[in-house]
């Protein structure tokens, strides 16, 4: 399978050496091959993707373009789509099918992506590592027995795996850096409002943004061209200018104040990923860049403040999730309307997704209200106010995504917290709504990727596209690809 960025793939339509039929059918036959071992896709779209490759080559044919047109990508089971299932990857939505696209999903489409299917995720995006989705985890690309990261693992796994070129994906605490990380891939969480969310399966209202998982910086930067940008349809849209995101591309770094902070750097990383990441920071040094000491102390409070934030938002969300207006409705015998809602819950609901419900409701309750949700986003705050601070002294922050590499499949799944602290360092910026992305950083002794943390301030994505295109051309991890 040629290993096709976006960039590339388009040059070949271009110059007719392959038709997007061709190329379509290529990336269905990979998935036949590859999905029964890894389970990225939950969902295989062939005729839908089949027709719009018919589509796109005829427009191809009358001398028409488009940023993606001919494109085969995947979209995280999230993402609405008329006329396929969009289940969230839980029991209680199976097999529902949505009557209408995504805003988001009508823009790919409008710019020539083909939809190849959807691809696993935690239950309702509640996750770190893939492992609580209903059709079971998916597989880390470089080793079997590792967890690809989540919530995101599908669409981080993707790319490498040449299973699409590009998937669509959702940042809420690091649920696309930390499985772009754990899979070599390219992964950007946007500013919150950047891109609209609109029919987009919500998790916690004041944090998740539309993203994606790519092949390289560039092709990042090609696919938030096409999704960025305010939508009536989602009032939590800005109406912010949107650049053209590849002209910041090989603009270097020369001049630009790239801040570490000491929390992301200390003992409790991985010696290999700190490593690591200090040799990416070398590099960028390299090129002219000046790497500036500073310090976030409240990343401490991250990780407490975001399960009290994210679980109360969770829990308000999955309130419409009965299994009577819509999904599966459970059999058997009930006496009244609670009894019902108890049983298509129990049963439709996973432990996770239970987990959260219960310790949101618990923080939102009468007399508790106070002291958790309310003190927890006055810290949320205080985060936000920190990182305005650090940036009026440097352009962008720089360091790991992940304290360590991929785990074992479910070495960590009956210890939610220490699950939990494998977002300790994107959570923060999240909580912040501020732009991340995660670019391929060479690999562990086992073999693992590493990934490059940027962040930038709000709306200020072309500052990652700059930096991030800088420090992979002269690497390019992205080209090491796992052996199967």
């Amino acid at each position: 399978m040629e290993n096709y960025t976006i960039s590339s793939l388009r040059a070949a339509l271009k110059a007719k050496e392959i038709s997007a039929k061709e190329v379509t059918e290529q990336y269905l036959s990979r998935i036949e091959e590859l999905n029964p071992k890894f389970n990225v896709y939950v969902y295989e779209g062939r005729e839908h993707a089949l027709k719009q490759a018919e589509e796109a080559d005829a427009k191809i044919a009358a001398g028409e373009d488009s940023a993606l047109l001919g494109v085969p990508m995947g979209l995280k089971d999230v993402f609405t789509t008329k006329g396929m299932p969009t289940t969230a990857c839980s029991n209680i939505l199976r097999d529902y099918v949505s009557p209408f696209n995504a805003p988001v999903v009508d823009r790919l489409y409008d710019a020539g992506a083909i939809c190849l299917g959807k691809v696993n995720t935690d239950e309702f995006t509640c996750g770190v590592s893939t492992e609580t989705s209903c059709f079971g985890p998916t597989k880390n690309p470089y080793d079997e027995s590792k967890v690809p990261g989540g919530s995101s693992g599908g669409s981080g796994a993707l790319p490498v795996l040449n299973m699409g070129v590009f998937a669509m994906a959702t940042d809420t605490g690091g649920s696309i850096r930390q499985p772009s990380s754990l899979c070599n891939s390219v992964g950007l969480k946007v500013t919150y409002g950047r891109v609209p969310r609109s029919g987009v399966i919500s998790m916690a209202s004041s944090l998740d943004t539309i993203g994606h998982c790519a092949k390289t910086v560039e092709d990042a930067a090609i696919i938030l061209n096409v999704t960025a940008g305010a939508s009536r349809m989602d009032n939590t849209t800005l109406d912010v200018e949107v650049p053209d995101y590849t002209s910041f591309l090989g603009k270097g770094v020369k001049g630009l104040k790239i801040g570490v902070p000491k929390e992301y750097m200390d003992d409790s990383i991985d010696d290999e990923v700190r490593e690591t990441i200090w040799s990416a920071l070398k590099v960028l040094e390299g090129q002219g860049a000046e790497l500036v000491d500073i310090e976030l102390p409240l990343t401490n409070y991250g990780v407490a403040v975001y399960y009290i934030v994210s679980p109360s938002e969770v829990s308000a969300n999955m309130e419409r999730y009965d299994g009577i207006r819509y999904g599966a409705k459970t059999q058997g015998e009930v006496n009244e309307l609670m009894d019902q809602y108890l049983k298509n819950r129990g049963e439709g609901f996973g432990d996770e997704m239970k987990r959260r419900i219960m310790v949101g409701t618990y923080a939102l309750s009468s007399g508790y209200y106070d002291a958790y949700y309310l003190k927890a986003q006055k810290v949320r705050t205080l985060l936000i106010n920190e990182f305005n601070d650090a940036f009026s002294k440097v352009d962008v922050i720089a360091g790991p995504v992940s304290p360590f590499t991929a785990f074992d499949i479910g070495g960590k799944v009956q210890d939610p917290i220490a699950m939990y602290m494998a977002d300790v360092l994107t959570i923060p910026s999240a909580l912040a709504g501020l732009p991340g992305i995660s670019v391929p950083a060479g690999f562990d002794k086992a073999g693992l990727p590493i990934g490059l943390q940027l962040i930038s301030p709000q709306f200020r994505e072309d500052l990652l596209f700059q930096t991030g295109s800088a420090y992979e051309a002269e690497t390019e991890f992205w080209k090491q690809l796992p052996g199967v």
